[in-house]
């Protein structure tokens, strides 16, 4: 059985543009394409495949982990699927918690406890470990070894300060393929190379993206100034390009 790409995001509940971009970074490939009108082609694997990769996002991995766990030569169906039913109903209990505890919080009780996710967490770094056993991971597992929370704390404040200057950037009209735009995409790249894997311009564009794909990262960037989620994803893209 053979599906166009609008049907197949239909069946799987993501929209074209996400399939387009599942391409790009190799994460999810068209089972075949069209050489003579282009189209993108999706067949029972792609569903299956589709499916994995909804179970990760649905425990909140990012896609560079998902893909990462995916193309890893070490990479188990069998035992992964078990691993992701674990951290799903962990998941789930802790919902139900939650859920229990509005009552509590009504009454007002202190119910701080029950937001406690360390098990889950625990769970899903254990996973990661055990599925992340690519060139990309290890590099970022050992640079980040020996991180302290207050080199974490610094990376993360260095970031958004990155982030704050593309909203600035934008907000003076700048361009994405002006000096100034280019010069902080510059920016971006160094301070990921430099504080957790080499960042070539593949893996560069790859994150563009995501910033505008992923809900998490667009809606943190965007807390500066809406829209520059979009603005440093088409500042990247002309950056890579040239």
């Amino acid at each position: 059985m053979k599906m166009q790409i609008k049907e197949f995001a239909e069946i799987s509940g993501v929209s074209v543009r996400t399939l387009h971009y599942y391409d790009e970074i190799g994460l999810l490939m068209p089972a075949v394409i069209d050489k003579s009108t282009g189209y993108r082609f999706y067949d029972e694997n792609s569903i299956l495949q589709m499916q994995e990769i909804l179970f990760y996002r649905e425990l909140d991995f990012s896609l560079k982990s998902i893909k990462e766990i995916l193309s890893s030569p070490d990479y188990d169906k069998n035992r992964a699927l078990k691993e992701q039913k674990q951290l799903l109903s962990l998941k789930k209990e802790r919902l139900e918690r939650l859920i229990l505890a509005i009552d509590s919080a009504v009454k007002g009780e202190n119910i701080m406890k029950v937001f406690d996710n360390s098990e889950f967490e625990k769970h899903k770094a254990e996973a990661k470990e055990k599925w992340g056993q690519t060139p990309a991971y290890k590099e970022y597992e050992t640079k980040t070894k020996g991180y302290s929370k207050s080199k974490w704390n610094d990376l993360t404040e260095s970031m958004d300060h990155i982030m704050a200057e593309f909203a600035v950037c934008m907000k003076k009209g700048e361009k994405p393929e002006s000096t100034e735009a280019q010069n902080l995409v510059k920016c971006l790249q160094n301070h990921i190379t430099e504080n957790y894997y080499l960042c070539t311009n593949e893996v560069l564009a790859g994150i563009g993206q995501m910033y505008t794909l992923d809900e998490r990262f667009k809606n943190n960037i965007d807390k500066h100034a809406a829209g520059t989620a979009e603005f440093i994803c088409e500042a990247i893209m002309t950056f890579c390009s040239n």
